[in-house]
């Protein structure tokens, strides 16, 4: 019996109201040996208080030493084996926007990017241009036709777009263009094997392609291809585990990554008050909840430890419209570490809360890193977060005589 074969044949028909909160990028590190992450500096009442209810440690989201991209971060946040489900962020991009993806389509996910005379990538973001010029740019590159399939590009947001090739044969396995630093001009689109030979060709003639067509366009005048990858569907949530799943977040791909694993996906403002007020609208409809808070991992990126710790205050105050909405099971925590002195997603294991009536309370009162080392759920595989939640609002029958 497989894992997911297990969880169907325990699951229950009912169960309490969960609440998975996802600050992006919540993990961090001090700027000094002895000094305090983000979390830890952030003046959290609210998360402390909530602490203090629950239970904590810290999740490893793929494996110990393992960085991991934000799709298979959430891919085990959510209970999917983030190595046997390995899913490219063309895939989630696209899906995203509501893009119709029809299995078999090669979904690219990509950034508009500034190169200097040379071909040598100087900004991998363009400045994190605006969507309005965004879907300028994207208008731009519909002109391109390749042989054989049709091509379809879509604005998403900011330095964002979605590109999908639609046509026979075209397979995984390829590298992204984006060489993940500056000075240097982006990479080829490589095959792993033969059968990916096809789409690495149509990649390279997209990208050729789109040079020329922006060459005089500023600061966006080239683009980077990531995230290559072929859709293919997945298990649905709610067959594997039972409840109705709803993911709100305002941030194209997290809206992806919950409609692949066949969550609701709610429309939603742009801020955390809008995506919470969605959820207040919509409590009564779902059985579990995916909220998702980007800033965090934003700033993570950018290098900004100071607004980093202003989003988790801000996400603080909040907390307490989340809690009055009587939910049996609350978790939160984030899909991965980004801190904000490495600038860069990295493999540390992230802070962990889980609340329920039932849930055994550990000794930690003040949700931090340091605090949740010595949490009572230890350090453990992100995986295991749904099956702690499902327990805890009693959808899962006992196992076995």
């Amino acid at each position: 019996m497989d894992r997911f074969d297990l969880f169907r044949k325990i699951q229950r028909d009912t169960g309490g109201k969960m609440a998975l909160v996802v600050l992006d990028g919540l993990g961090g590190l001090p700027k000094t040996p002895r000094g305090k992450t983000e979390l830890e500096t952030a003046k959290a009442p609210n998360l402390d208080a909530l602490a203090k209810e629950s239970i904590c440690g810290l999740h490893i989201p793929c494996a110990r030493g393992i960085t991991p991209g934000s799709g298979p971060a959430h891919l085990g946040l959510f209970g999917y084996d983030p190595f046997e489900y390995d899913i490219g962020r063309g895939v989630l991009e696209a899906l995203g926007i509501d893009f119709k993806l029809k299995k078999g389509d090669l979904a690219i996910r990509v950034n508009f990017c500034t190169v200097d005379k040379k071909g040598r990538v100087t900004d991998r973001r363009a400045g994190r241009i605006e969507t309005k010029l965004n879907r300028k740019l994207c208008r731009k590159l519909r002109q391109i036709k390749l042989k054989g399939v049709q091509l379809f590009v879509e604005t998403v947001k900011e330095h964002r777009a979605a590109v999908v090739l639609r046509g026979p044969g075209l397979h995984r396995g390829l590298n992204d263009s984006d060489p993940q630093e500056t000075g240097i001009p982006p990479l080829e689109v490589k095959a792993s094997h033969p059968g990916a030979r096809k789409a690495a060709r149509l990649c390279n003639a997209f990208a050729a392609k789109a040079k020329a067509i922006l060459k005089n366009d500023r600061p966006a005048n080239m683009v980077l291809l990531r995230g290559i990858d072929r859709y293919e569907l997945l298990p649905d949530f709610t067959q594997v585990f039972g409840p109705r799943a709803a993911a709100i977040a305002s941030y194209p791909m997290y809206r992806g990554l919950g409609r692949l694993v066949g969550m609701q996906v709610l429309k939603t403002g742009e801020t955390i008050e809008g995506e919470i007020e969605t959820l207040r609208k919509n409590f009564d409809r779902s059985d579990f909840f995916f909220l998702h808070i980007k800033k965090t991992d934003s700033y993570g990126e950018d290098g900004n430890f100071a607004k980093k710790v202003q989003v988790i205050e801000h996400s603080d105050k909040l907390l307490p419209r989340i809690r009055k909405l009587g939910f049996d099971v609350i978790a939160v925590t984030g899909d991965h570490s980004t801190p904000a002195v490495m600038k860069v997603h990295s493999w540390h294991p992230v802070p962990t809360l889980l609340w329920s009536k039932v849930c055994r309370p550990d000794d930690v009162t003040k949700f931090g890193e340091r605090a949740c080392n010595h949490g009572g759920l230890g350090v453990f595989p992100a995986v295991d977060l749904i099956p702690m939640m499902l327990a805890n609002a009693g959808w899962l029958q006992k196992y076995g005589a």
